[in-house]
């Protein structure tokens, strides 16, 4: 890097870890409050309030990047433009595009960091946060659920080639990824319902099995028309076969991750879990619009980090008298709100009309984009 590079980089980033931190601390008691609702119930003291709170910092960080890049970048810059220090890098020979390129340079850092902790760090820290809440209050993930979680499954192999959907209704699954009080409702492919499983509770066995216990078995079958009697197709007639078995080793498309998805936001979900997810909706024929939108959200989010940099540097060529450098930091914080508050309801509206999901999560950032490039030049013509 050039010298006057090392000098941003160095202003930037002492001011992006201040503001970072102090925005996550504001964040952090803005939390805690929150969460001193449920202190007092169960085992849940304030201790593990506070220690669920820093637990989800790192998403905190992950949603704050941008904004702080921007507000450090303008900061620096508008002090930059007040001490004259800018005219001075111009006056040397400092183009625009040249500006430009330097800045977006320091931006890959906190690119890669974005991406790190929104894939890694946060989505662990975030399951870790949950657990610590639900092992101290006692309940389980879907308490909040009056009938469960509903979830489709679908074999497309079995031992004589006939494809078998199942209904799964999860009452409850605990933080350890057991699960309890499990109805399996099973239809052949003629959609004619098979069987209905009734289970105690149930712990994953991979590779592709749920060891069931307390099994309650009902197999239904065909029973024929008395003969010269056409069959009725629109009310059949079943003859059950009820069997009680301690443990049942049912084979299944499903996994813990999958079923953990369905009680989580999908902009706290990494992209991988999103998009095995997305797999899983399209093999059973479901609706994808949701989790493909946070899908490229996620994938196209660190790099609001550029544009959030671009944005900050027509304040480099405001002059003091333009406005104090306090106004300045408080316009970047201003357009730095308006950026996320437009993104997620873009994502929103989006979700609503069925958008392609790319142009969803695309928009909002090209449309910030635009304004700064737009800004720079109008500030470098006058």
């Amino acid at each position: 890097m050039r010298i006057y590079e090392k000098y941003f980089a160095r202003q930037v980033y002492l001011t992006f870890i201040f503001i970072l931190f102090a925005f996550s601390g504001l964040f952090f008691f803005f939390d805690l409050i929150n969460e001193l609702n449920s202190v007092g119930h169960g085992n849940y003291k304030f201790q593990y309030a506070v220690l669920r709170v820093a637990l989800q910092t790192p998403s905190r960080f992950y949603e704050i990047i941008p904004v702080a890049a921007l507000i450090s970048a303008i900061y620096v810059f508008a002090q930059m433009a007040a001490n004259s220090e800018y005219t001075i890098f111009r006056v040397s020979g400092l183009a625009t595009n040249q500006a430009l390129r330097s800045l977006l340079k320091i931006g890959i850092p906190l690119v890669f960091l974005t991406y790190l902790i929104g894939e890694v760090v946060g989505p662990y820290t975030d399951q870790l946060s949950e657990r610590v809440r639900l092992e101290a209050l006692g309940s389980s993930v879907s308490s909040n659920f009056e009938s469960g979680v509903w979830v489709k499954d679908t074999l497309t192999a079995r031992a004589d080639g006939e494809q078998v959907t199942r209904f799964v209704n999860v009452g409850e699954l605990k933080p350890d990824a057991t699960i309890s009080k499990v109805r399996i409702y099973e239809f052949d492919s003629q959609f004619r319902l098979s069987n209905v499983r009734i289970a105690q509770s149930g712990k994953y066995q991979p590779p592709g099995h749920w060891q069931l216990t307390g099994v309650t078995d009902t197999q239904l079958f065909d029973v024929p028309p008395p003969p010269g009697t056409p069959a009725d197709v629109l009310n059949p007639v079943y003859r059950a076969k009820q069997v009680a078995v301690p443990e049942y080793s049912l084979r299944s498309e499903l996994t813990p991750q999958i079923l953990s998805v369905l009680l989580v936001s999908p902009d706290r979900m990494s992209m991988f879990n999103l998009f095995r997810y997305i797999q899983h909706l399209t093999e059973n024929h479901q609706d994808t619009q949701r989790y493909e939108i946070a899908l490229w959200r996620k994938l196209l989010y660190p790099f609001a980090v550029f544009v959030m940099l671009v944005l900050s540097l027509p304040f480099a060529y405001l002059h003091t008298r333009a406005g104090v450098v306090g106004m300045k930091v408080f316009g970047g914080i201003m357009l730095g709100m308006s950026f996320q508050l437009f993104n997620t309801l873009f994502s929103h509206i989006g979700t609503l009309n069925t958008w392609p999901a790319p142009l969803t999560a695309a928009t909002p950032g090209l449309v910030y984009l635009v304004l700064g490039l737009v800004g720079l030049r109008w500030v470098d013509r006058h």
